[in-house]
C-alpha cells in the first residue's frame, strides 16, 4: 500500500475514534455502573473480528481490578453458556447488530437473568433492541480499500473497551500496587513491587553492634554475602555500613590489628537508606545515581528493617 493509502487508514480510524467520544452519553455511565456493581464477571462476546476485540476487552478488565472472561459466541450455543450465571454481566459486540450466534444467546442470557449490554452500530438492531443496555458505536466507513474488512470498527470497540476498563480503574480506586498484585511475574510487576516485597529481612541481614570486633564483622559480611555488614546501636537503629571495599582499605592502615577494632570506630558515616513502602524503581534510581550496589531499608526513626541488593532488582534495568 502506498504511503498516501496508508495514512488515509490512520485518518478514517482517528476519525471513528473521535465520532466515538462525541458520542458517548448517559449509557455509557450505566454500563461503567453496572459492571463496577457486577457481583459475578464481565462476560465479553462477540464473533469473528469482534470476538477477537472482545478477548483483548476482557483481558484488559481483568488485568485492571474487573473480573472477566471472553466467551465465544458458537461455544457458548454448544455447551459453554454454563460459564455464565445471573450475576454476571454479558457485553457482546456487533458491528451490524444482527449477529446470528449473538442474536440467539440474547434471549437465552436473559432467561438465565445476566444482564445484558450491547455495543452495536446500529441501535434499531435485533440485538440492540433485546439488550437492556445499548451503546451505538457507528463509523461512517471502513478504513478497509475494499470496504469489506472490519477496520474502523473493530478500532472504535477496542477504544470502547479501554475507555470502559480506564473509567472503572478511577470508580475502583485501582492503584499502581494492586495492578503489581495482579502482575507478579515477568518485568511489569516487579518493577511495581514495594522494596519491602524485595528486601532480604530477618536473619538474612547482615547486621553488627558498634561493639562488635572487626574480625566478627568480616565474618558476617563473609557469611550473609551481601558485600557488607549494616553497624547498629543498642536500640537497633542503624549507625553505619562497613563495606568489604571499606574492609580492605582499614586493613591496609592498620594491618592485623584491625580484627580487635570495634566496628563503631571503623565506620565513617550513616549509609544511603530507604523507606520499605517505595518502589522498587525508585530504589534502582538510587542505585544506579549514587553507584552503590545496596540499600539499607529503615524505618522513618532509623531502625532497621533490612537490605536491599542490586541483584534482588535484577532485569529492571531492562524495563
Amino acid at each position: 500500500m502506498s504511503l498516501n493509502g496508508a495514512r488515509k487508514v490512520l485518518t478514517v480510524e482517528a476519525e471513528a475514534l473521535l465520532r466515538l467520544r462525541d458520542s458517548l452519553d448517559a449509557s455509557f455511565v450505566k454500563l461503567v455502573e453496572a459492571a463496577l456493581h457486577c457481583k459475578g464477571r464481565v462476560v465479553v462476546t462477540g464473533m469473528g473480528k469482534s470476538g477477537l476485540v472482545g478477548h483483548k476487552i476482557s483481558a484488559t478488565l481483568a488485568s485492571t481490578g474487573t473480573p472477566s472472561f471472553s466467551l465465544h459466541p458458537a461455544d457458548a450455543l454448544h455447551g459453554d453458556l454454563g460459564m455464565v450465571t445471573r450475576d454476571d454481566v454479558v457485553f457482546a459486540l456487533s458491528n451490524s447488530g444482527e449477529t446470528e450466534e449473538l442474536v440467539a444467546l440474547a434471549p437465552i442470557f436473559k432467561r438465565i437473568g445476566a444482564f445484558l449490554a450491547s455495543a452495536t452500530g446500529n441501535p434499531k438492531s435485533t440485538l440492540a433492541r433485546a439488550s437492556d443496555l445499548h451503546l451505538t458505536v457507528t463509523v461512517d466507513q471502513e478504513a478497509c480499500p475494499l470496504g469489506l474488512a472490519p477496520m474502523a470498527s473493530t478500532t472504535a470497540q477496542m477504544a470502547l473497551g479501554d475507555a470502559l476498563a480506564a473509567a472503572l480503574i478511577e470508580r475502583r480506586g485501582f492503584k499502581a500496587e494492586d495492578f503489581a498484585r495482579l502482575h507478579p511475574g515477568g518485568k511489569l510487576g516487579k518493577r511495581l513491587m514495594r522494596v519491602s516485597e524485595l528486601m532480604h529481612a530477618g536473619a538474612e541481614v547482615p547486621r553488627v553492634t558498634l561493639e562488635t570486633r572487626m574480625k566478627d564483622a568480616l565474618y558476617e559480611i563473609s557469611a550473609k554475602k551481601l558485600g557488607h555488614t549494616v553497624v547498629v546501636d543498642g536500640a537497633g537503629k542503624v549507625a553505619g555500613i562497613i563495606t568489604d571495599g571499606d574492609m580492605r582499605r582499614l586493613i591496609e592502615q592498620h594491618g592485623g590489628a584491625l580484627l580487635e577494632m570495634t566496628a563503631g570506630a571503623c565506620i565513617h558515616s550513616k549509609p544511603l537508606t530507604i523507606a520499605p513502602g517505595a518502589m522498587a524503581v525508585e530504589a534502582l534510581g538510587l542505585m544506579e545515581s549514587r553507584k552503590i550496589t545496596s540499600l539499607v531499608v529503615a524505618a522513618p526513626d532509623g531502625t532497621l528493617l533490612g537490605v536491599l541488593h542490586l541483584h534482588d532488582l535484577w532485569g529492571l534495568q531492562m524495563i
